[in-house]
């Protein structure tokens, strides 16, 4: 029996699957094809995937057979599996280098995996055999996500337009991304450690505020567990205030989701923008539309604002950047994996009964003065928020809300 083997079979037998999974992370690229495929298969069994179990156990017979590698590859990434894909569909595409299936299937893998430089590299090493769509499209999208806009911004000087209408939408969106890279590159440091740059970058959002927790030891201004305050939500509101004003948008409405948390969180903008509330309709112009959370809403109601009315602004509080969703967000007030909302049950600690009205005026009457945390974050003074929000502006609100499934360049610790 493998190692691997050996350790998957020791975390089913203790009924721990999620243990399983993290079992094979260290075996991943360093077992062999048929190694990594009979244990996956042992994996796949106990998942129930039986897609997945019949491509490892035709892996592990057939492991130079690129057909099998790439089948098993394949399944990894479909079943959310992916970093188990990439050593095999390397093997494949070593064994059938000209196949381009093979290497968009690998690049999938890599970029799942948030491994950008990896996949740009593996795409850059075609040289001039790569072809323009979507090879050298993908080029530009992992060169960027990986931290080198200027190596970009060379490869999408060579990507011509799509002839095929169904990549008209990407290219238009990958074009934005360079555009705001371009002035986040000029309004600030725009460095491996920008968060605020990288994530209007990627994704058009202005990230409000920064943690003042675990700069230098991982978190690099994001959040990973937060237990939420009213004070935090306030200082969210005001930053979007500043952005506003420093772009020049002059909104005469506050639009308020359904939910209750939204509808909190709603109210307390209409008190501190001074504008009056009304329900959220997707057609309603010069409106701010307020998500406490967009992953807790609706679907159908977030697939509404991927398209924005003319004058229309989308805030989210708390965004997830381990769980990116559906749309992003024109306003971010910060960047978490996981967040109790303070009138939210937590522990011993009941949820807060009160009306929406009476939550939202504690939000509003709220202390909005900066956590000092531990004194590492760099400062994030309102005048200098407001400078960037006004540099920037330019590329701000425009074209579609897309879903990015990427942290980008900038590190940052999550819980596993």
């Amino acid at each position: 029996m493998t190692t691997a083997t050996h350790d998957v079979r020791r975390s089913l037998k203790a009924g721990d699957l999620p243990g399983a999974v993290r079992a094979l992370r260290p075996h991943a690229e360093t077992a062999s094809p048929a190694e990594l495929a009979k244990a996956t298969r042992e994996l796949a069994d106990a998942a129930g995937f039986a897609d997945l179990a019949r491509a490892a156990k035709t892996a592990a017979r057939r492991p130079r057979d690129p057909q099998a590698l790439y089948d098993f590859g394949y399944a990894c990434v479909e079943r959310g599996v992916s970093f188990l894909a990439v050593a095999p569909l390397r093997h494949a595409f070593a064994l059938a280098p000209d196949s381009r299936r093979l290497l968009a299937e690998l690049v999938s893998a890599l970029e799942d995996g948030h491994r950008h430089a990896e996949a740009a590299a593996l795409l850059a090493a075609r040289g001039d055999r790569l072809p323009a769509w979507p090879e050298t499209y993908l080029l530009v999208h992992n060169t960027l996500c990986a931290g080198d806009f200027d190596g970009a911004r060379a490869a999408a000087i060579r990507l011509p337009a799509p002839q095929d209408e169904a990549w008209i939408d990407a290219h238009g969106r990958q074009r934005r991304m360079l555009g705001r890279a371009e002035l986040a590159r000029e309004a600030g440091p725009f460095d491996g450690r920008d968060l605020r740059g990288w994530h209007f970058a990627l994704t058009g959002s202005l990230l409000g505020t920064l943690s003042p927790y675990g700069y230098a030891a991982g978190m690099t201004g994001r959040y990973a567990f937060l237990g939420d305050s009213h004070a935090l939500a306030r200082r969210g509101l005001d930053r979007l205030a500043l952005a506003l004003a420093a772009a020049g948008q002059r909104p005469t409405s506050v639009s308020l989701l359904p939910g209750r948390a939204d509808r909190i969180l709603g109210l307390a903008a209409a008190g501190v923008l001074g504008l009056p509330a009304v329900p959220y309709d997707p057609a309603r112009t010069d409106t701010v539309v307020v998500a406490h959370d967009l992953n807790a809403c609706d679907p159908d109601l977030v697939r509404t604002l991927r398209t924005r009315a003319t004058g229309q602004v989308l805030h989210e509080h708390l965004t997830c950047w381990t769980d990116p969703p559906a749309v992003s967000a024109d306003s971010s007030a910060l960047l978490c994996q996981y967040a109790v909302a303070p009138w939210a049950a937590h522990g011993d600690r009941p949820a807060d009964g009160r009306p929406e009205e009476d939550i939202a005026r504690a939000v509003i009457e709220a202390d909005p003065a900066p956590d000092e945390g531990d004194g590492q974050t760099p400062a994030d003074p309102d005048a200098a928020f407001r400078a960037y929000a006004a540099a920037v502006a330019p590329g701000w609100l425009g074209g579609t809300r897309d879903r990015l499934d990427s942290p980008g360049p900038v590190p940052g610790s999550r819980f596993a």
